[in-house]
Order: C-alpha cells, then sequence, then structure tokens
C-alpha cells in the first residue's frame, strides 16, 4: 500500500520533501508509463560572466556572419563541446 503524497504549500516545500522521500514508498513505478512532453522547455539560469572584451567582439562577429544572437552562438558552442568532452572521459 502506497503511502498518501502530502499537499504542499509551495513548490519548494516540494522539492524539499522529495529531495528526501523515497517517490517507491508514494508511487507505484510498475503502472507508470511514458510521456512525451513536446513543448517542455528546458529550465534556464541567467550567469554572470567575465569574458574580455576582445573575446566578445570577436564572437559578436561571428554570430553576426551567422545571423544568430552572440547569446545563442555561446550557447552552441558549449553545448558542442560539453558533447565532446563527455564522449572523450566515456
Amino acid at each position: 500500500m502506497e503511502k498518501k503524497i502530502p499537499k504542499f504549500k509551495s513548490e519548494k516545500e516540494e522539492q524539499e520533501f522529495w529531495s528526501s522521500a523515497d517517490s517507491a514508498e508514494y508511487i507505484d513505478w510498475k503502472k507508470g508509463k511514458r510521456t512525451v512532453l513536446p513543448n517542455l522547455k528546458p529550465s534556464v539560469k541567467t550567469i554572470s560572466l567575465r569574458l574580455p572584451e576582445s573575446m566578445l567582439e570577436e564572437l559578436k562577429l561571428l554570430a553576426n556572419k551567422r545571423d544568430v544572437p552572440y547569446q545563442s552562438l555561446l550557447k552552441i558552442f558549449l553545448a558542442e563541446r560539453i558533447e565532446k568532452e563527455l564522449k572523450k572521459s566515456a
């Protein structure tokens, strides 16, 4: 018999609960079904990044040539490098 999932006052309270609770005590995972969420956008976090001005200007030039915002191009470059590093270490 599964335990009853408590009602939460906030998302933070729910996150705190699930960070320490064993979900198997609350959910019968054998009854679970795979769900596709095609319109789900990944959560993002704003960061502050210090770059040499010359590097930022070069990034902006490259982005302009590709007709994309420089922040988007930077994300593409980072994603490509992260994928490469992860493949190397696997």
